[in-house]
């Protein structure tokens, strides 16, 4: 089950559509779905997670948090709209497709992704416009 929550005003208007995105990608990294939870937050609601969970003083665009099950995917994903608002801003891409590559970004912590060296975030990078490709043949 994958669940969207709001700690903000933002709302997805295409829950279903990321929904089915998410699925797919999912069975394509040869997982299975469990229970995934969407928190979408504010910049101020992700750094006290942060700071308390983490130990980290910075702002970020996304934490996940794994409690996957070998290859059953479950977790919990937090996303900063406001970060995701900046960071479109900053790659000159559309918020929408900030917004999907985080959401899949977090996805694809949760199927066993690192993205901590450079060559773990390259391969990283290429599973996210995989996956961007497959979100826009099926939007």
């Amino acid at each position: 089950m994958i669940g969207y929550n709001y700690e903000t005003d933002f709302r997805l208007n295409t829950e279903d559509l990321y929904t089915q995105w998410i699925s797919k990608t999912i069975e394509a990294e040869s997982c299975s779905q469990g229970e995934i939870n969407y928190i979408f937050c504010d910049d101020e609601y992700l750094h006290k997670l942060n700071v308390e969970f983490l130990n980290h003083d910075t702002l970020t665009d996304i934490i996940s948090f794994d409690y996957s099950i070998g290859k059953i995917v479950h977790g919990d994903i937090f996303i900063s709209i406001e970060r995701v608002a900046d960071n479109a801003q900053d790659f000159k891409v559309t918020f929408e497709e900030e917004l999907a590559r985080v959401i899949i970004h977090g996805i694809l912590h949760l199927c066993g992704y690192k993205d901590k060296t450079d060559e773990d975030a390259q391969v990283m990078r290429l599973k996210e416009n995989h996956y961007l490709n497959q979100l826009k043949s099926i939007s």
